[in-house]
């Protein structure tokens, strides 16, 4: 069965580059990002997980951990991750699953059509694991889902974008409009009523129309 948003997470232990881990127990109290990429030594996913590393700083201070994965066994991911840092400037401190049996990747659906059921043969191009993020919440439910082809590097601050505009929803009863970036307006939420939003947004809002309501980003928790 598919994975939709607002699933809880699948569960599972699995060995990583720093050991064994249960996702569950792993994420605790934070926000998680899970990322598959297809295969290691290889130069799109060398360019991705090396950015990764140098804005993971970045999704500490959203309470966000990183873990990566892909069918490849922890010595491999140990290796490359030398050549992640001679070549992008930052070595990855954030676990990366070694999938060699391909339990999390079918958990996940994180396999393109024609893959052939085990990790034999598998490289960059064919029968590999595809681009996927899970974006997962304290509570442990799936937040967002994006999967992208094994030839397009993924932009990770657009999934930074995502995260502060999920946060942000939490705590302040708005959402983000389209192009959203940090400190720009955003959308008093429809279920707000008028009423309500006097107390919320004393400050006042503008109404486009009934229905689009347009108010100064609201001061973040904690800064």
């Amino acid at each position: 069965m598919s994975l939709r948003i607002n699933d809880t997470a699948p569960d599972f232990s699995a060995m990583t580059t720093q050991g064994p881990i249960k996702l569950h127990e792993w994420i605790g109290n934070s926000w998680a990002i899970l990322f598959s990429h297809p295969k290691d030594f290889t130069p799109v996913c060398t360019t991705e997980l090396g950015y990764m590393a140098k804005i993971e700083p970045e999704f500490a201070k959203r309470n966000c951990k990183l873990i990566g994965l892909s069918v490849d066994p922890v010595e491999s991911h140990k290796l490359w991750a030398k050549d992640i840092e001679e070549t992008q400037g930052a070595m990855p401190n954030y676990p990366i699953i070694a999938d060699s049996d391909l339990a999390v990747s079918k958990m996940y659906n994180m396999l393109p059509a024609d893959e052939p059921g085990t990790s034999e043969g598998r490289t960059a191009m064919t029968n590999a694991t595809v681009r996927s993020v899970f974006m997962i919440s304290p509570d442990k439910k799936i937040k967002l889902m994006l999967t992208y082809p094994m030839s397009t590097g993924r932009n990770f601050d657009e999934i930074l974008r995502v995260l502060d505009s999920m946060q942000l929803t939490m705590e302040s009863k708005v959402a983000t409009p389209v192009n959203w970036k940090q400190g720009e307006d955003v959308i008093i939420l429809s279920s707000v009523s008028d009423d309500e939003a006097k107390t919320l947004f004393p400050q006042g809002w503008t109404t486009v129309k009934p229905y689009l309501r347009t108010v100064k980003q609201p001061q973040r928790q904690g800064g």
